[in-house]
């Protein structure tokens, strides 16, 4: 059996320090105390910094406990920085597939629309900003199921109502494609949720890789696949490639 991490033993000693103290610390003082090198231990501290686990005063120099350690209740990033962080790529992705764009993210155990880009063409649409999705039958909720095997587990042991004569009902099934959305690293729906409409999807990831969201877009079948109902490369693309990029803006992606 693999014994323990010993950088994983130091950082969690780091944390543990700073939290004993009433004050901030400089790295020398978190060197000495732990028993470490200088530039391990400031290495440490940088890697901690990064994901949020500790701050540093900009005066003193000296480390802190981080607000990121606050977030670990929750398994989510806050909807408001995954929306600020996307909009930009959202907008670029509507304009280059002419497609409306959502944005997707777990609210409260829900696959909730966050952010919604129109489609750039005009016509008379309804803004789905705070509509709840059936993660099941969306491609969206797919991507977010497929990352989260308690959230999978909730939705396949609850009822799968049919939506569509081409919706996924049974827990078997859904299992099944869900493994093929990990594999691929994309997700898709067919006239699942509304017929005559399609819709793709990637993860967004943040900070270690965490899948925080989902980025997708949706229309007409016809325009989003071929004739033989399978999505058009062209749009695959783009919708990974702007998924990539926001997950590159949060720290979750190189």
């Amino acid at each position: 059996m693999p014994g323990p991490i010993q950088s994983i033993e130091r950082a969690a000693a780091v944390l543990r320090l700073l939290a004993r103290g009433s004050g901030r610390l400089g790295v020398g003082e978190i060197a000495a105390a732990l028993g470490l090198a200088k530039p391990t231990a400031h290495g440490i501290l940088r890697t901690l910094q990064g994901v949020g686990f500790v701050d540093q005063d900009p005066v003193s120099g000296k480390y802190q406990l981080g607000t990121g350690l606050t977030a670990l209740g929750s398994p989510y990033i806050d909807v408001n920085e995954l929306r600020s962080r996307a909009i930009n790529r959202a907008d670029a992705l509507a304009a280059r597939t002419g497609e409306s764009v959502r944005i997707a993210a777990p609210v409260h155990g829900a696959v909730t629309v966050v952010h919604h880009v129109f489609r750039p063409d005009n016509t008379a649409q309804a803004l789905e900003v705070g509509q709840v999705l059936p993660p099941y039958a969306t491609a969206l909720g797919k991507v977010l199921l497929a990352y989260d095997s308690e959230f999978a587990a909730a939705v396949r042991a609850g009822d799968l109502p049919a939506l569509t004569h081409r919706t996924i009902i049974a827990p078997a099934e859904l299992g099944r494609a869900l493994t093929e959305v990990r594999r691929t690293g994309w997700a898709g729906d067919v006239g699942e949720f509304r017929s005559g409409e399609a819709g793709l999807a990637a993860p967004i990831r943040g900070r270690g890789g965490l899948v925080v969201g989902a980025l997708g877009i949706s229309g007409a079948i016809d325009r989003l696949c071929d004739a033989n109902l399978r999505f058009r490369p062209a749009l695959l693309d783009r919708v990974r490639d702007a998924a990539h990029a926001v997950s590159r803006d949060l720290g979750g992606a190189q």
